[in-house]
């Protein structure tokens, strides 16, 4: 199968809408193997709360990034970028085709339109923020980002911590928004030829899976799994326990909240991140769009695309 030069392949769309499925059948139509675009689902161990992939459900096909980083390491977009690309050059080596896929917006982003030098660190600001974060709240200071910088602020929502702390940080430090910064930056993908392809779905539909797949999560015993996660060292503040999954679980093991109320609020978050990613994406250029539903016309259509 020959493929025009360096192809790429991008599955998007909100949670819970099929990307995985889909990856799959175009990775096994077209001799492909996938790459992980969702943060959470790279830490070992998480699987339950993610929504991690099953080997019956790879289907023999190849994936990446998934399951290999340790939970008490932050992963953030520059690591993204770093072993996507090795991976890319690696599988295009053996003549296969790259398929990523996931909901992260902020890694595709960084991937398709470059990636903020390591600039504007101020140990001195970081530390004001910081202080300033225990003391007002993160909403507070989310608020403050959402005036400097809207575009970026919407994008990341007002619970990342990190990411609202760093982009207030960049704005103290250099006077200009993280927005205006990834403006100036170069696409790693330049020399690639990309498909992006956009799954969509009836805003209720999508609302009905996302709530069975949380209930499916608290049947398969997520909240065991938080329970051995942390009694294997890992402590509550790692990275992966700020994921939809596990975020309220752990309120209900803090004794916070009852388990009614940890399904109950993981559903309604868990939908308002759908929400929040279809915006992101919507900003994208060059997506097309299909029902989750119709594979074959997305086969076909990729068919006509990619094949010489």
């Amino acid at each position: 199968m020959r493929f025009k030069q360096k192809s790429l392949v991008i599955i998007l769309g909100p949670t819970a809408v099929g990307k995985s499925a889909v990856a799959v059948q175009v990775a096994k139509k077209f001799k492909g193997e996938i790459i992980n675009c969702d943060s959470m689902q790279v830490y070992k161990g998480f699987d339950i709360g993610t929504d991690k992939i099953s080997p019956e459900k790879m289907e023999g096909i190849a994936h990446h990034l998934l399951d290999f980083v340790n939970p008490s390491y932050q992963f953030t977009a520059a690591d993204f970028i770093r072993h996507t690309m090795a991976a890319l050059e690696d599988i295009h080596s053996r003549k296969k085709l790259p398929v990523i896929t996931g909901g992260t917006g902020l890694y595709l982003k960084t991937l398709l339109e470059g990636l903020f030098p390591d600039g504007g660190k101020d140990s001195r600001i970081r530390k004001i923020l910081e202080d300033e974060a225990k003391k007002k709240g993160l909403e507070y200071q989310w608020k403050i980002l959402l005036d400097i910088d809207p575009i970026y602020a919407e994008k990341i929502g007002p619970n990342d911590r990190i990411r609202i702390i760093r982009a207030l940080e960049v704005f103290y430090a250099t006077n200009k928004t993280l927005t205006e910064h990834f403006a100036g930056t170069e696409p790693f993908l330049k020399d690639f030829f990309i498909v992006k392809i956009g799954l969509k779905m009836e805003r209720p539909l999508l609302y009905t899976r996302i709530e069975a797949r949380v209930d499916k999560m608290f049947e398969k015993g997520i909240v065991k799994e938080a329970k051995a996660l942390l009694k294997s060292g890992i402590e509550a503040g790692a990275p992966p326990f700020r994921a939809l999954g596990y975020k309220h679980v752990l309120a209900f093991l803090q004794h916070k909240i009852t388990l009614d109320e940890a399904v109950c609020m993981t559903k309604i978050d868990t939908r308002h991140y759908a929400k929040r990613q279809m915006t992101w994406f919507r900003k994208m250029n060059g997506i097309m769009w299909f029902p989750a539903e119709k594979k074959e016309d997305i086969l076909s259509c990729l068919e006509e695309i990619l094949i010489k």
